[in-house]
């Protein structure tokens, strides 16, 4: 049996950043173990190619949740990267940290070392900030992160000014001293193509003689020696194979398919995994518990002026921006569905924001079938506001539904599943229609769509909400940690608890949902776990 210092199974966000500095030095040998397929794809790299990605099951794995009544009922869609990179190579490439006060609890719940003063070293090494280097902002990092200030959409800026006009102020950088206000997202980009993790890092890595990255390879179970994770057993071409780590085993699946794994392997509730006929290693009944996610909506309105829909629909449109993108790498393909965005408090005696802005200068309330219709949006001129709650209290949770590797797990997120995350969504909704009627906006607004001025009533506006609300792909904390076996799966340097040679380093383990989009964290928690796998091998 081939054996390597350390098996990384996952070639994601965290994933990619682990293969990179684990074999950085050129001590120790580092297989990567990937399902998915390569991330040399045009739809990958152009930034606005993120509706083509949204449901193509060649980079996709185009999870399905289960029918769940907070969200009347329906079935959500939930995409996550199946290529190198993983979802840092479909996701609309926010780059938001988080706020100072989510790490400060991850601390102060027993997890040393993962305050926030911990933590922006990590942040500021990792990035090449195109907005300059300053106490918040690093230069000079591997992963690039475009400032869109110059090149947004004028409508972008009549946003920014009706979220003055409604109280809320500018913010030249969410990622800086304080995340409240309404500004111009950062991007995860360089030169118009997408910077996921696999470019930044993954890349480069592969370049060295102690890395190996398999794709197409699905692993079904970790192998043990007693509690020891010794090595993991995959599939690849229909032929399976084993192959042994000398150190240790590193699970980096993301929120969906790490606590799968575990499972499958022998690691969770006895009653969950008997049934199925998995043979328990290791009883412990977190795994797979206390799913977080942030769950969004859009208004969206008819507007009296050009918006991107004039410009992406029509073949001549499309040609247009098709060739500003290929000869000058610029134009909307090359940015973000999200120019700008911004936090808010739903309630102002809140002590700081619960809930993130989305603005988009297109519609697409018209669906097409098979991918997001972003390059055919609506026929006539429209933009829509998002928004999605930071710090939900709803708890759902993601296990297994079978011993078979292949089998996808069962998804239950519970949304709207509290009274508070209810109210705080209420008072969310009407702030968006605060936000249209400020004289900027209303100015060139035409109409609501979506909802439409019919749903007024606190009961419709809660109705429509659980109808067309869905997640907004920021899964987290189903192999939390914590100090305690007892409510959480591994400890603060990332350990399974109960089991020697085994890590989970991904957004699986965070405590909680932090505020904002969770790519970056993601990254940095490759990073901060890669630091501790290192200092720990001496």
């Amino acid at each position: 049996m081939q054996t390597y210092d350390f098996i990384i199974v996952g070639a994601g966000s965290a994933g990619s950043v682990l293969a990179e500095r684990l074999s950085a030095s050129g001590r120790y040998s580092v297989l990567v173990l990937e399902a998915g397929g390569h991330d040399r794809r045009f739809f990958v790299h152009m930034p606005l190619g993120y509706g083509k990605t949204f449901f193509d099951p060649a980079v996709n794995w185009n999870f399905k949740a289960e029918p769940d009544p907070g969200l009347g009922g329906n079935s959500d869609h939930w995409p996550r990267g199946k290529l190198l990179g993983g979802s840092s190579s479909i996701n609309a490439m926010v780059w938001v940290r988080g706020a100072r006060e989510d790490y400060d609890e991850w601390r102060d719940a027993g997890n040393p070392g993962w305050g926030y003063d911990d933590l922006l070293p990590i942040f500021r090494t990792i990035e090449h900030n195109e907005a300059g280097e300053c106490e918040w902002r690093g230069h000079g990092g591997p992963l690039h992160v475009s400032d869109m200030r110059k090149k947004v959409d004028p409508l972008t800026h009549l946003f920014l000014k009706a979220a003055g006009e409604a109280g809320l102020p500018t913010n030249e950088d969410f990622n800086g001293a304080a995340q409240e206000g309404a500004g111009i997202y950062q991007i995860t980009t360089r030169n118009g193509r997408r910077m996921s993790a696999a470019r930044a890092f993954l890349r480069p890595a592969m370049k060295r003689g102690n890395v190996r990255v398999v794709t197409g390879s699905h692993v079904g179970r970790i192998l043990f020696e007693g509690t020891k994770a010794v090595g993991v057993e995959y599939e690849k071409n229909g032929v399976s194979r084993q192959v042994r780590a000398g150190r240790e085993v590193i699970v980096s699946c993301g929120s969906v398919c790490s606590p799968k794994l575990l499972e499958l392997s022998g690691i969770g509730d006895p009653a969950l995994l008997g049934g199925l006929g998995v043979p328990v290693v290791s009883a412990n009944l977190n795994v797979g518990e206390n799913l977080q996610d942030h769950l969004g909506i859009n208004y969206t309105w008819k507007a009296r002026r050009r918006t991107l829909n004039q410009l992406l629909r029509p073949w001549w449109g499309k040609a247009w921006v098709g060739m500003q993108y290929l000869l000058l790498r610029s134009g909307p393909l090359s940015m973000s569905m999200n120019q700008g965005g911004g936090f808010f408090r739903s309630d102002p005696s809140r002590t700081r924001p619960n809930m993130q802005l989305y603005f988009q200068i297109f519609s697409t309330v018209i669906p097409k079938a098979g991918e997001r219709p972003i390059l055919t949006p609506d026929p006539w001129p429209g933009f829509s506001i998002g928004l999605s709650n930071c710090r939900p209290t709803s708890r759902g949770s993601i296990h297994v539904r079978s011993a078979d590797p292949a089998a996808p797990p069962k998804i239950v997120p519970n949304a709207f599943s509290t009274n508070a995350d209810v109210a705080e969504m209420l008072d969310a909704v009407k702030y968006l229609r605060r936000l249209a009627s400020m004289p900027s906006l209303a100015a060139i607004i035409a109409e609501e769509m979506l909802p439409g001025a019919s749903v007024q009533s606190d009961e419709d506006l809660v109705q429509d909400f659980r109808k067309r609300s869905g997640t907004v792909y920021h899964p987290v904390s189903t192999c939390r940690m914590g100090p305690d076996p007892a409510t959480a799966v591994v400890d603060s340097r990332l350990r399974v608890h109960g089991i020697d040679g085994l890590r989970v380093i991904d957004a699986s383990i965070f405590p909680n949902n932090i505020t904002g989009n969770t790519n970056a964290a993601a990254i940095m928690t490759g990073w901060k776990g890669a630091e501790m796998v290192l200092e720990d091998q001496g």
